[in-house]
């Protein structure tokens, strides 16, 4: 199975001193912007990072210091025409910074190109320990790799799964428990930590046929994670959302409200308060290209999401986070690569301000 270029949405990310930064793949290195103050609203950028033989996708995970981790995969022709393909990851410790080098994890297959030809993209997630990437091996299944506490990797882990779609995603509760999600050929996979830096183990399957490239995670708060996946009959949103010793026979996943203008790829969301309320906000990209924003009450998913929709047609999924003011910020690309950016004004309920290109 090849990789795909799956959109993303965890792009945007708060930095140690508080500036956000937007990062984009692109053939052989990436674009980043990076917020000129905290909280905006000039940037700097797009300034390019040249990484040879790095491809178009990139997974991003941040510690709670604000570091910021980029993982990739890099596929480079030998000389004598055989194609190498590792993992590669660098570290961005303050905004608008240098990276540091781009180091190499390898891939679960040490010399044997072909198998590691066949690697999905890696998710990679920020437990209490350090940073874990996992990817999919090339039987389907997932293998997985995480640093410890002294900064050293550990080896390859084979932590099974059947028929995994290129599409993970990840999250971290508040405490430092990570969860991993994985779409398959005919149920949602996932894995959990049963307590912060202690070993990801298999959760019942949930029955489902999800549209590949649409998982997402969001930590929900009170040691609970969502996840959220599109069901291929009708590209609508559902979120499955269980906490460590919630009964494993309650996999019953909650449908979204759908919107008038159907939603693609996966979802963007943060958790912020809204009028006193804990609220979870999503963003998506409609059929038509636009983005469309919606928010529920966290923790009462039946509630339902209403979307709405918003600015001009964008490329790939948008992104969310929020600002050094504690404002939820939508981002989205152009489809001529510009960056586009609107935040939340300061009134009652999820009021957006205008779309600024930067």
């Amino acid at each position: 199975m090849a990789r795909t270029a799956t959109p993303t949405t965890g792009w945007l990310l708060r930095g140690q001193d508080g500036r956000l930064t937007a990062y984009a793949p692109t053939v052989d290195g990436l674009l980043r912007w990076t917020e000129n103050r905290p909280g905006g609203p000039d940037w700097t950028g797009p300034e390019r990072i040249t990484v040879p033989g790095l491809e178009p996708h990139l997974s991003l995970c941040r510690t709670p210091q604000g570091y910021v981790y980029l993982f990739g995969v890099r596929t480079r022709r030998t000389e004598d025409g055989r194609t190498d393909t590792d993992v590669v990851y660098a570290t961005q410790f303050q905004p608008g910074r240098a990276l540091t080098p781009w180091r190499s994890i390898g891939t679960p297959y040490g010399q044997d190109r072909e198998r590691a030809a066949r690697i999905g993209a890696p998710a990679a997630v920020v437990d209490k320990n350090g940073p874990q990437v996992f990817v999919r091996n090339a039987g389907g299944g997932v293998c997985g790799r995480r640093q410890d506490a002294k900064g050293v990797w550990g080896p390859w882990t084979d932590m099974k799964g059947s028929q995994v779609l290129d599409s993970l995603a990840t999250a971290v509760t508040d405490e430092g428990r990570a969860e991993l999600l994985a779409l398959t050929d005919g149920n949602v996979q996932s894995w959990r930590q049963e307590e912060p830096g202690g070993p990801l183990k298999r959760v019942r399957n949930i029955p489902a046929d999800p549209l590949p490239g649409s998982a997402a995670c969001l930590a929900a708060g009170e040691g609970r994670v969502s996840h959220f996946w599109r069901e291929a009959a009708d590209s609508v949103l559902r979120v499955h959302t269980r906490a460590v010793g919630d009964p494993e026979d309650d996999v019953v996943p909650v449908t979204l409200a759908p919107s008038d203008d159907e939603g693609t790829g996966p979802v963007a969301a943060v958790r912020t308060t809204i009028d006193g309320h804990d609220c979870t906000v999503l963003a998506q990209r409609t059929a038509s290209g636009l983005p469309a924003v919606a928010a529920y009450p966290t923790g009462d998913e039946a509630a339902g999401a209403f979307w709405s929709k918003t600015g001009e047609a964008c490329a790939g999924a948008p992104a969310l986070a929020l600002d050094a003011l504690g404002r939820v910020v939508l981002a989205a690309f152009t489809p001529d690569g510009g960056l586009c950016v609107t935040r939340q004004k300061d009134e009652a309920g999820l009021a957006l301000g205008r779309w600024v290109r930067v």
